[in-house]
C-alpha cells in the first residue's frame, strides 16, 4: 500500500522556503527593470563593438566592405590607366600652355600650365597609390598619397599666386592669337572629361586622392576656358586687362585653400594609421 503518512514539517517548510526564494526571484515586478536593464547592456556593448569594429577598420577604405576583391582589382586597373592619360596629356597641355604664357605674357596661360604641371604630379601621385594591387584598401596609403598633393597643392598655388600678382602690379596686358583660342579649348575639353572620369572611380573606390586629382583637373579646364574669357573681352575691351591675371589670382587661391583642407584633414589619419601599414 502507499504511504500515505503526513510529510515531514520540516521538509515542507524547507520546501515552501525555496518557493518563496523562487518566487522572489521571479517578482513580476522586478521582470520589467531586468529586462530594461538588460536591453540596455545589450545596447551599450553593440555600441562598443561597432565603436570597435571602426577603430579596427581604421586601416582599410569603405571601398573594402563594397567591392569584393576582383571588382577592386578591375577599378584600380581602371584608376592606373586613366592615371597614366592625364600625365601624358596634361604634360603636353602643360608645355603648350608654357609657351602660350610666354609669347603671350598671359598670366592665366601661366596658372593654366603650372595647374597642367600639377596635374602631371598629382596622376603620378595616383599611379604610386594604386601601383600595389595588395593596397588597393590601405587607408594608409590613401592618406599619405593626399598628404603629398596637399604640399604640391601649396607650393604650385605660391608660384601662380606670384605671377599673377606681379602681373597685376605691373599692368601686364596678354596678347591674343588664333594659338591661345585653340590650347583654351582643347585644354578646357580635355581636363573636364578628365576630372569627370577621376571623380567616378574615386567614388567607387572611396579615393581622397583620386577625387583630389580630379579636382585638380576640373580646375585644369576651368583654367582653360577662363583664357579664352578673358582673352576675349581683352580683345573687345582693353581696359579690362586685369581680368587675366584676376582670373590668376583666383585659381591660385582656390588650390592654395584645398592644399591647406588636404593637410588639415590628413596629416592626423596619417598618424593614427600608421599601425596599419602591414595592410600595404
Amino acid at each position: 500500500m502507499a504511504d500515505c503518512t503526513d510529510p515531514d514539517p520540516a521538509s515542507a517548510i524547507s520546501t515552501t522556503a525555496d518557493a518563496s526564494q523562487v518566487n522572489a526571484r521571479c517578482d513580476p515586478t522586478d521582470l520589467q527593470p531586468r529586462g530594461a536593464s538588460q536591453g540596455t547592456h545589450q545596447f551599450k556593448m553593440d555600441q562598443e563593438m561597432k565603436i570597435s569594429d571602426g577603430v579596427d577598420g581604421q586601416g582599410l577604405l569603405e571601398s573594402s566592405t563594397r567591392l569584393k576583391p576582383h571588382e577592386a582589382q578591375r577599378y584600380r586597373k581602371k584608376a592606373l590607366w586613366v592615371s597614366w592619360v592625364s600625365i601624358f596629356v596634361t604634360l603636353i597641355l602643360a608645355i603648350a600652355a608654357f609657351t602660350v604664357s610666354f609669347m603671350r605674357q598671359s598670366a592665366s596661360a601661366f596658372g593654366f600650365a603650372f595647374d597642367a604641371a600639377l596635374d602631371v604630379l598629382s596622376s603620378a601621385i595616383v599611379v604610386w597609390r594604386y601601383s600595389n594591387a595588395a593596397a588597393v584598401h590601405s587607408a594608409h596609403r590613401e592618406y599619405i598619397a593626399c598628404v603629398i598633393l596637399g604640399v604640391v597643392f601649396i607650393l604650385s598655388s605660391l608660384c601662380i599666386l606670384g605671377k599673377a600678382i606681379h602681373d597685376l602690379a605691373i599692368k601686364l596686358q596678354p596678347e591674343v592669337d588664333d594659338f591661345l583660342f585653340s590650347v583654351s579649348v582643347v585644354s578646357g575639353v580635355l581636363c573636364i572629361l578628365l576630372a569627370v572620369v577621376k571623380f567616378m572611380l574615386g567614388r567607387v573606390l572611396t579615393s581622397r586622392a583620386l577625387i583630389t586629382d580630379g579636382f585638380n583637373s576640373l580646375v585644369g579646364g576651368v583654367m582653360g576656358f577662363s583664357i579664352l574669357i578673358s582673352a576675349e573681352v581683352f580683345k573687345h575691351d582693353p581696359n579690362v586687362w586685369f581680368l587675366d591675371a584676376s582670373t590668376g589670382v583666383l585659381i591660385g587661391l582656390i588650390i592654395l585653400a584645398y592644399g591647406v583642407k588636404l593637410l588639415v584633414d590628413m596629416v592626423p589619419r596619417v598618424r593614427q594609421t600608421r599601425s596599419y601599414e602591414r595592410f600595404e
